[in-house]
């Protein structure tokens, strides 16, 4: 029996698979969930030696732990591909949201609904059925097959970095793809050529021992939110340019060859300004919204707060003034160099009669760029156009998925996404789903990628 023939003789039993799967409740940023997320990767160790994959196994980190297995019997000429994914899922709160339970899953109308069906339960069960399906019909594989699958992505990856780090001789690959991810419609294929990387603080701008009476003192001692906001205003001018000295000192800008990809990809300005509300689009001069929002650095207010926020009029001169910042990057800045001359900005331009303190937010990234002429996303590409019988578009991602830069600073692999997910399925938020047929393309797509790669290309 062919793969194809069966892939399609056992979808029925691959979904009802997946259900099982989504209904674990594997939230890693709940503690209460924890044994969850051990019971989903025990559901995934399970199912890779289901597949007939060798050494699977469930590994300890230093918190959440990581899904491994292999299958390196087709020798020493052939290469050896890292599948990644993930098993933990977001909250799904508001549960209120939900047209049906969360984490009992349903099928209607060709979709598959619950929390991490798409992002990322879906995605990277595809291609284990893929590797089951090429063992089931010629008893072996094309290549040398490694999974590794973590159980932490959805709050940033903590301490997977360390374990990649030791682990990385286990961990050795030629190729790396990831089944975290998704193309950019349902009939035109897409691959991620660059990810943004991240980095945050939270400013604390202190002034008087407590709050005070603003018609006693206002006028004799300064105000933290009027200091927090002249901060604030002097790190981005109304152009959208970043003016924290330094800032753009490691920024690889677009070349022309750049820019026209980015300009291949459909993209509607003011369609994209009426979908979200807004009465125009607006960032930094000199370049299209496309290039601002997929290859230029950013920096953000993520919130503000101090003084009274209740109803009504308190008149109090506040003590303290808060504000969260985050910047995403890209190639090739560095979180810890972004942070300290946000900190040194910051700490030159305090007002008088203030005081500031800056701290370092947690679930920093390393911008992520694969270079041109990659090879096996040259292939993927390749597969894609088989696939979906069109050139999939170049694009970059606005988002930071950390595994990325910590899998190319320990193996040395820049890592190709290969996923199928949709933007509209409602990932992170009430709702999410999967759509069966991009269930089953993925299972596909895994098995021509590593039969591509078996050919020696």
């Amino acid at each position: 029996m062919s793969w194809n023939n069966y892939l399609e003789d056992n979808q029925n039993r691959f979904v009802s698979e997946l259900s099982d799967f989504i209904s674990i409740p594997s939230v890693s940023a709940s503690d209460e969930h924890f044994k969850d997320v051990e019971k989903a990767g025990e559901w995934v160790v399970a199912r890779l030696k289901q597949a007939g994959l060798k050494n699977a196994r469930m590994m300890p980190t230093e918190t959440h732990p990581v899904v491994y297995a292999d299958w390196l019997q087709a020798g020493e000429d052939k290469p050896t591909i890292l599948v990644y994914g993930h098993f933990d899922v977001q909250p799904a709160d508001p549960l209120d949201l939900w047209d049906s339970p969360p984490f009992e899953p349903i099928v209607k109308d060709g979709k598959i609904y619950g929390r991490g069906a798409s992002d990322d339960k879906g995605n990277m069960l595809a291609p284990i059925l893929a590797a089951e399906a090429l063992l089931s019909s010629t008893g072996q594989l094309p290549v040398n097959l490694k999974f590794f699958f973590e159980g932490q992505e959805e709050i940033g990856s903590p301490t997977l970095a360390p374990f990649i780090k030791e682990n990385a001789k286990l961990l050795n690959a030629d190729m790396i793809f990831s089944s975290d991810g998704g193309q950019w419609g349902e009939n035109q294929p897409s691959l991620v050529t660059g990810l943004k990387g991240l980095v945050g603080c939270e400013v604390t701008v202190s002034g008087a021992k407590g709050d005070q009476h603003s018609g006693m003192h206002g006028g004799g001692i300064a105000n933290p939110i009027h200091a927090l906001s002249h901060i604030i205003a002097s790190m981005k001018g109304i152009d959208g340019k970043i003016t924290v000295d330094g800032f753009y000192d490691d920024v690889v800008d677009l070349t022309a060859e750049d820019k026209k990809a980015i300009a291949k990809i459909p993209f509607d300005d003011e369609n994209y300004a009426k979908e979200l509300g807004v009465t125009e689009t607006f960032g930094e001069v000199g370049y299209t919204t496309p290039e601002r929002l997929w290859a230029r650095p950013t920096y953000e207010l993520n919130g503000i707060w101090g003084g009274y926020q209740g109803k009504g009029t308190k008149t109090v001169l506040p003590a303290k003034a808060h504000a969260k910042i985050t910047c995403r990057l890209v190639a090739n800045q560095k979180p810890e160099k972004i942070y300290e001359l946000l900190r040194i900005h910051i700490e030159n331009n305090v007002p008088p009669g203030v005081s500031v303190e800056v701290k370092q937010l947690a679930g920093s990234a390393n911008p992520f760029l694969v270079p041109h002429g990659h090879n096996s996303s040259q292939i993927a590409g390749r597969v894609l156009h088989d696939l979906y019988g069109k050139e999939p578009f170049n694009i970059r991602v606005g988002g930071s998925i950390p595994v990325m830069s910590m899998l190319l600073d320990e193996l040395g692999v820049h890592a190709t996404m290969f996923a199928f997910g949709l933007e509209d399925e409602q990932i992170h938020a009430p709702n999410e789903f999967f759509r069966l047929e991009s269930f089953m393309k993925g299972q596909v797509g895994y098995c021509k990628l590593l039969e591509e790669f078996g050919k020696g290309v």
